[in-house]
């Protein structure tokens, strides 16, 4: 996500009225979610973009698009989405917010069910 304001910099900013444009959808975001916490993705196609350097810490000097690739689910319940760097194949969670497209978040949720690595015709036999 290309940023207007540079919503996800390291620099202290006023989350409320910081925003950025969805590099992948175009959609302008507000960097605030709703439960009034920072958002790093955008809520409707849940692409990010590679600002922060997770392995070494501080900006990353890559910047390319993250694309949410999967769902991690923590032992409290709480989901996280997984993004890869198309640049770098730097992998990534962050917390999913309550406005985050649902749809989405479910596709990716069922995917590896959907989409299994092997026939399922297996399961006739058994």
């Amino acid at each position: 996500m290309s940023h207007t304001k540079k919503a996800l910099s390291s620099t202290p900013r006023n989350v409320l009225t910081d925003t950025f444009v969805c590099a992948w959808c175009g959609l302008t975001v507000s960097a605030a979610a709703c439960d009034g916490t920072r958002r790093n993705h955008c809520p409707s196609c849940l692409h990010s973009q590679h600002v922060l350097d997770h392995v070494e810490g501080g900006p990353s000097d890559c910047h390319g698009r993250m694309t949410p690739i999967s769902i991690a689910v923590l032992r409290t319940g709480d989901w996280m989405v997984i993004h890869r760097c198309v640049g770098c194949d730097e992998l990534t969670s962050n917390p999913v917010r309550a406005d985050d497209n649902q749809l989405v978040l479910m596709r990716m949720a069922v995917r590896p069910l959907a989409q299994p690595p092997f026939p399922l015709e297996v399961f006739g036999e058994l």
